[in-house]
């Protein structure tokens, strides 16, 4: 990828105790967050980095984000964050590139309290996780006129994105049951007109990685 390195975040953790003083950088690929809480944080290094950045995660630590644009922001995960780690084999380099992945406590349970995470906005995208997270029952012909409700309430915020240009949704299940049967009360939305299974699009984790 040409340039990519003007696209990546840079994240420095700094610990300082009575013996020893620690500053780690590592190169950021993705990142959603809000404010100073970090939902989702995407990093890449050496096998020592990322094991202490994936511990000071556990602690509940602070970090500093530097965004692809200069700009910066002390950013934590929180409590009963998760961390996966793997390996990244790259064809000109002997040693594979560790990566983690850390996910905090709220976009773990996304779509609870009337808040989904997502890491795009498109209303057919959006409508199918939220049918999913919130357990509707609903045709993939009903987002526009849902989605356009939601949008006219303001329901939907950008969040701070590296990699991606994440929204959050602010909408209930409960909410969203009194808008589909108003629709169909007014004839604004209608059933299948077949009693078949109902077939939503399907959509590649590829696709779903690249900003727009």
């Amino acid at each position: 990828m040409e340039n990519a390195h003007l696209r990546l975040g840079l994240l420095e953790y700094v610990r300082i105790t009575e013996k020893t003083s620690t500053r780690i950088r590592l190169r950021v690929d993705r990142y959603i967050g809000e404010g100073r809480q970090a939902h989702l944080l995407s990093v890449f290094g050496n096998d020592s980095d990322v094991g202490a950045i994936t511990a000071a995660v556990h602690e509940k630590a602070t970090f500093n984000l530097a965004f692809p644009d200069g700009t910066t922001k002390d950013v934590t995960l929180g409590e009963h964050a998760c961390c996966y780690k793997g390996a990244v084999t790259l064809p000109d380099r002997k040693h594979s590139v560790r990566h983690m992945l850390a996910v905090s406590q709220q976009l773990h349970s996304n779509g609870s309290a009337g808040r989904t995470i997502l890491l795009r906005y498109r209303r057919e995208e959006a409508w199918a996780a939220l049918v999913s997270f919130l357990g509707l029952p609903a045709d993939p012909a009903w987002a526009n006129h849902i989605l356009q409700i939601v949008e006219e309430r303001r329901g939907i915020e950008e969040l701070d994105g590296i990699g991606c240009h994440p929204v959050l949704i602010s909408a209930t299940t409960e909410e969203m049951l009194e808008w589909i049967g108003h629709g169909l009360r007014s004839q604004m939305l209608a059933f299948p007109g077949s009693n078949n299974p109902i077939r939503w699009p399907r959509y590649s984790i590829d696709s779903l990685t690249v900003p727009l």
